[in-house]
């Protein structure tokens, strides 16, 4: 049975010209899809229901839970922070239902993967705090927004021993691509850093105790059909999927 993935997408209220204009549109990028369809698992793009009952029912049916990134950064309010930077936040229907499905998923073992921002919600919702922007904040970093195309390498990581990822790429460190201006700062008190960028941005986050709840700051979709370490993390996150106990819910 190929395993059914549920993935976030983002939305606009009516007030983003690029993606929609002024009529509500959900907004996915089909690499997401493509990834999940080409590695054997089925994708559902997810509807953002406010109602927590009706969130509980769609985790219930799904096998594992991929959160996508997205242009618009989190409120910093929804880490005990004010605005400081002039950056775009993501509609607060997205930012709802992403916080609060990873904490469903955490509590009903749901496989978990969050990508880019995707990650950075992941850290949130458990309590962690974000940069809001790397080049304000943070000394001599990287360029963490590469000025090449996304399916290009930009820089190396260092990944944690021990950690899920470790067991996954089966390599201490590897090459990204890179595509974000804001970071994990504090990683939330129940989760580990699991791969670090050469500047110390974490490039990775997960949970100790759960069986696949894995954040990561790039973007595996642009580079899993050339790049095996890549792929690998896909592999990984569909086998947990179809380890995934439904009835046992």
């Amino acid at each position: 049975m190929k395993p059914i993935i549920g993935v976030t997408p983002d939305f606009n209220a009516g007030d983003r010209k690029e993606w929609g204009g002024p009529e509500p549109t959900y907004f996915l990028r089909a690499r997401y899809i493509r990834a999940i369809e080409e590695l054997g698992g089925i994708p559902l793009v997810l509807p953002l229901y406010a109602d927590r009952a009706t969130r509980r029912h769609i985790l219930h049916n799904l096998d594992g839970l991929l959160i996508t990134g997205s242009g618009p950064d989190l409120p910093p309010s929804l880490y005990g922070e004010r605005q400081r930077y002039p950056f775009g936040t993501v509609s607060e229907r997205r930012a709802n239902f992403e916080l609060d499905m990873v904490h469903l998923a955490r509590q009903a073992d749901v496989p978990l993967l969050g990508i880019c921002g995707g990650m950075q919600a992941m850290n949130v919702a458990c309590g962690g705090s974000l940069f809001q922007d790397i080049p304000s904040q943070v000394s001599e970093p990287l360029q963490h927004r590469q000025r090449t195309p996304a399916t290009n390498l930009s820089h190396s990581i260092t990944v944690t021993p021990g950690s899920l990822l470790r067991r996954i790429v089966r390599s201490v460190s590897m090459r990204v691509n890179s595509s974000h201006h804001q970071s994990v700062k504090a990683v939330a008190p129940s989760l580990i850093a699991s791969a670090l960028a050469p500047d110390g941005i974490v490039e990775a986050i997960e949970s100790p105790t759960h069986r696949f709840f894995l954040g990561i700051q790039w973007h595996p979709e642009f580079l899993f059909d050339r790049h095996p370490l890549q792929r690998r993390l896909f592999e990984a996150f569909l086998r947990a999927a179809r380890a995934t106990d439904r009835a046992g819910r």
